[in-house]
Formats: C-alpha cells, sequence, structure tokens
C-alpha cells in the first residue's frame, strides 16, 4: 500500500517546511538575533546546565518558568500561561482544539506561514484576508469578513511577518471587540516593536497574546509561551502533548530571562540598526524599503529573482518571498553593523 492511498488530499498537497543550507553564507533569512551570550554568560549557563538532571522528564507543569515569565513579560493578574516548544507549538495547540467541523480560522495576508499551514492540517477552513497594496490593514475588510465566516479563531501578527506592519492598536482592538471565537495576537518581535497588547488581557476575555523567545536572541531553545484567561489555558492545556518543553530549554530559559537586561540591550542595539540599515537599503537603484516594526525588512526590488541569486553567489543569505501577494520582494533580517555592510554592497551588485 502506498502512503498516497492513505494519507489525506490536503497534507499530500503541501510542502513540507524547508530551511536551506546556511553553511559559509552571512545568514539574514530567518529573523534570529545576529548577537551571541556575552562569554561571561555562556559559562555560567553552562555550569547551570551540567546540572540539569537528563534522567528525569521535564516538570510537566514547569511552575517555576511559567510564573518566572509572568513576573518578567508583565503578564497581568487573572491570566495563565501555557508554554510550547516555540510558538509553532501553541499555534498548532489553539487551532486544533478549536477544530469543529466547519469551523474557520482567519487571518491578514500575507503572514506567518504556520497559521493556514494548522489549519489544514488541524481540518479547519482558512480565510486569508487581504492586506492593502501598502501591506497596511483593511480594518473594514476584515471586520466585514469575519461577520460574513464567523471564524472560531483568528490570527493577528503584530507585528506582521513578513511585511514588519505594526497595526494600529484601534483597529485591532475593533477586530477583538466584533470577534465570534477567540483573537490571537502574535507578538513573536514583541522586543522591537514598543507596543503590546498583553495588558489588554484584563479587558477581553477573547484575547490570547502568543509569544517567543526566538527573536529575543534564543531561538535555539525553543520555547513559545501563551497569555490567556485561565479558562482558555485549562482547555488548550488538555491538548499540549506532556512534556513538551524539555529540561534544557527550561533550565536556560529561567537562568537567561532573570538576565534579561543583556537580551534586551541586544535588542535596542537591533533596532537602532534597522534604521539605520533601511535608511541605506532605500539608496539602491529601484528599491522601495516598507516601514518595519520588527528585526527585518521587507525590500521591493526589481527583480527578486535576479537579486536573490545574486546575493547567493556573493555569500549572503535572505528569504525570497516572491509571489502574486510579495511581488518581487525580499526579506532581510538586521544583522550585525557588519554583516548590514555586506548585505548593502552585496545587493547593489546584485541589482
Amino acid at each position: 500500500m502506498k502512503p498516497e492511498a492513505l494519507v489525506r488530499p490536503e497534507i499530500l498537497a503541501l510542502q513540507a517546511y524547508r530551511v536551506p543550507s546556511s553553511d559559509g553564507m552571512v545568514k539574514l533569512d530567518a529573523m534570529e538575533n545576529p548577537y551571541g551570550l556575552p562569554e561571561s554568560l555562556r559559562r555560567e549557563l553552562a555550569e547551570v546546565l551540567s546540572r540539569v538532571p537528563l534522567n528525569r522528564y521535564p516538570d510537566p507543569r514547569a511552575q517555576s518558568l511559567r510564573s518566572l515569565i509572568a513576573r518578567k513579560m508583565g503578564v497581568p493578574a487573572g491570566a495563565e500561561i501555557l508554554l510550547g516548544n516555540g510558538s509553532d507549538d501553541l499555534i498548532q495547540v489553539m487551532t486544533l482544539a478549536l477544530a469543529r467541523p466547519g469551523a474557520v480560522v482567519m487571518y491578514p495576508a500575507p503572514t506567518f506561514v504556520m497559521y493556514g499551514v494548522s489549519a489544514t492540517l488541524c481540518g479547519l477552513r482558512a480565510i486569508p484576508v487581504p492586506l492593502r497594496e501598502d501591506f497596511s490593514l483593511d480594518g473594514a475588510a476584515f471586520l466585514a469578513a469575519m461577520e460574513q465566516h464567523r471564524p472560531a479563531l483568528v490570527y493577528i501578527a503584530h507585528p506582521n511577518n513578513p511585511t514588519g506592519t505594526l497595526y494600529p492598536d484601534d483597529d485591532v482592538a475593533a477586530i477583538v471587540r466584533a470577534a465570534p471565537g477567540l483573537v490571537v495576537v502574535d507578538e513573536a518581535y514583541h522586543a522591537f516593536a514598543g507596543g503590546t497588547f498583553m495588558p489588554r488581557l484584563r479587558e477581553f476575555a477573547n484575547l490570547a497574546v502568543l509569544r517567543t523567545v526566538s527573536k529575543l536572541g534564543l531561538a535555539g531553545i525553543r520555547l513559545g509561551y501563551l497569555a490567556a484567561r485561565s479558562q482558555w489555558i485549562r482547555e488548550f492545556d488538555k491538548v499540549r502533548q506532556p512534556y513538551n518543553v524539555n529540561v534544557l530549554t527550561e533550565a536556560a530559559a529561567g537562568f537567561l530571562l532573570e538576565r534579561l537586561d543583556v537580551l534586551e540591550e541586544q535588542a535596542a542595539c537591533i533596532r537602532s540598526d534597522r534604521e539605520t540599515l533601511a535608511e541605506e537599503l532605500r539608496r539602491l537603484p529601484g528599491v522601495t524599503v516598507f516601514p518595519s516594526q520588527a528585526n527585518f525588512l521587507l525590500l521591493r526590488v526589481p527583480d527578486a529573482e535576479r537579486a536573490d541569486a545574486g546575493l547567493r553567489r556573493q555569500g549572503v543569505l535572505v528569504k525570497n518571498l516572491n509571489g502574486p501577494a510579495l511581488r518581487n520582494c525580499l526579506r532581510v533580517t538586521v544583522g550585525t553593523p557588519e554583516e548590514n555592510r555586506i548585505l548593502v554592497k552585496a545587493l547593489k551588485e546584485a541589482l
């Protein structure tokens, strides 16, 4: 018997998530923090991790880490936290929990690909609502689409990936207020945005705030967290895989979040370098740089395929997003000043 005879047709139609090799490349394709931990902190962390009992299962509730995140990240009283193996894990948990027959997932598009992928995996109908030509949110169109399709679940990336757009708070609040189901405000890039919906968990019973520590500089430990009122967390916790956060991740996150100032200083450098890089890229002929409140920039170039190929030949890896919704667009991570200099020089030649 062949897999094609048994695997669901919508799964057969999907493409597996591919990550290109970055060996020997200036890696600016994945929105990672380009700065490593200070050497002294690495030594301390190594000592902490050396004492972790690898022969034991993790604390299934990770109570200590959840309490630390709540304190460090300003989670308001009355809200609880669920941890995941990255925010992707939590997206799948929420989508699966709400996957009644005929249920709808809705989101502005283009946006983070995993919202739609998780909807397909869990058997929900995905309704993307197009952004305007400049990638701003058409609030009226989104509200109208919600009224028509009555989604069980809405994802709002804030700021949005891959555009970097930070939608006006009033527009997002209007969506939360009108939504017939749960609205998840995905704040993966909150460290670079200067705004958050976390305090508004007190205001809206149907709001959840999703975050990850990946963009802060801890992408390798794979830790996401979801904050929402207890009635939501209680149900989602039933769907979560047991021990979905391993002991090394729990120990590393606990150690480093107690030293959050180091990561926040790096984020401040990235925010400053983002503006410098944007100005330099705008000087290149034919390049449009869209406003960004994340740690990356979306560019439109005359020919994305040519530019991407030229960058790769020069050892620079970026994300080529060229397609109907992102015509001739590249997404570039804000790197170190030296990496940014290499990018600008290479793109000038690649154009």
